[in-house]
């Protein structure tokens, strides 16, 4: 494997944004399945060991950068849609997920299927499904003015001067103001190695249409297809059915110690294919095998993480998810919105989604985008 510094640099840099962008969100949404701390580790463990591995395997056998990632949005709609399901439950509708994935790779379906759903209407549940996550960041405001307002202002700040690495920049200014302030509880954290906790899963059809499908539609369509869309801008032409089928086989192994949804990364994975890299396209694969190996190295020590992130107080981790989703709303909002003909369809699934029902066990995102695709189809007819 070729060496070279900037090879090593970006691969961190790729993890730690990653990390640092949305860990809160997998600890949020294990919370939310009912997952005590050895399960929360295990999903750590879980989706560290299938990303490095995917990344370190995917790289060296088509020599291109592909990175992997958990998905970053379907963890979020997790935490809005697991409070009423088991954790044999979820596991369950994640492992439907996660074949449903696999058999969209293996068969071709992926383009045909996603060509069904608009993507101003995908967008358009996205964004509902995140939108509590922004207002949550203001909702906490008057409970601690000088933090959410620090962080406020570094966002702002490194945004401007350091896109790429704003989230660290928000993290390391929230942690060092809370240290400041004697508010992190971390006498506990200690290096411990994080071990798989096997949970068996249940099947349910409330669990398929209030987990599974949101998942799969979420992971497929806010995260896959971006990824493919980052390796075409870069000229790395591979079949996407190949890669799609691989990321949904991972999940199908590793779904029962918690590894909810993997897919390709668009964002981190940008990060390794940059000329800032190696001038040479053909040796910036070198990058992501890099990334897999501390990958590999954070989910080892899953149970470490669980220990740092349950010291920062609660203000500090909620606007931190809060501030690492607003990307993410305001594109999927543009996408949503941005088509005449399909604005009604699309606001109506936002709406939908957002408000948080549930009916007969079926979760908002998924009535938001049945009721929009009726709409959308009405309107087309």
């Amino acid at each position: 494997m070729p060496f070279a510094l900037p090879h090593l640099v970006a691969g961190f840099i790729a993890v730690l944004v990653g990390y640092t962008s949305s860990v809160v969100l997998i600890i949020q949404a294990a919370s939310a399945a009912g997952a005590d701390p050895a399960q929360t580790a295990s999903w750590l463990w879980t989706l560290g060991i299938g990303m490095g591995l995917s990344c370190i395997g995917l790289s060296l056998y088509y020599r291109t950068p592909i990175l992997t990632a958990w998905s970053t949005p379907g963890a979020a709609l997790l935490i809005t849609s697991l409070g009423q399901f088991s954790l044999a439950d979820a596991i369950g509708a994640f492992l439907l997920s996660s074949l449903l994935i696999t058999l969209c790779g293996i068969t071709g379906w992926f383009e045909r299927l996603m060509r069904q759903i608009p993507a101003s209407l995908a967008a358009a549940m996205l964004a509902g499904v995140l939108l509590r996550f922004g207002l949550d960041l203001f909702k906490i405001t008057p409970t601690d003015p000088l933090l959410i307002g620090a962080l406020l202002l570094s966002f702002i700040v490194a945004r401007h001067l350091w896109p790429r690495y704003t989230m660290v920049v928000v993290l390391a200014v929230g942690v060092s103001l809370c240290g400041l302030r004697g508010q992190l509880q971390l006498a506990e954290v200690s290096w411990q190695l994080a071990s798989p906790v096997w949970v068996s899963p249940h099947f349910s059809l409330d669990a398929l249409f209030g987990i599974a499908l949101p998942l799969f539609i979420v992971t497929m369509t806010s995260q896959n297809m971006p990824g493919i869309a980052t390796l075409r801008a870069h000229g790395y032409h591979i079949s996407s059915s190949a890669l799609v089928g691989w990321t949904g086989f991972i999940g199908v192994i590793l779904a029962p110690f918690g590894g909810f949804a993997f897919n390709l990364a668009a964002i981190t994975a940008a990060i390794c294919m940059g000329k800032e890299v190696d001038q040479d396209p053909t040796r910036r694969w070198a990058a992501s095998v890099w990334a897999g190996g501390f990958y590999l190295i954070s989910g080892c020590f899953g149970a470490t993480v669980v220990a740092l992130f349950n010291g920062f107080p609660p203000a500090l981790v909620t606007a931190i998810a809060g501030l690492a989703l607003l990307g993410t709303i305001g594109n999927s909002l543009y996408s949503a919105l941005q088509h005449e003909r399909e604005r009604e369809a699309a606001l109506l699934t936002f709406m939908v989604t957002a408000s948080g029902i549930s009916l007969i066990g079926v979760g908002s995102a998924c009535w938001g985008l049945l009721i929009g695709w009726g709409l959308y189809r009405l309107r087309r007819s």
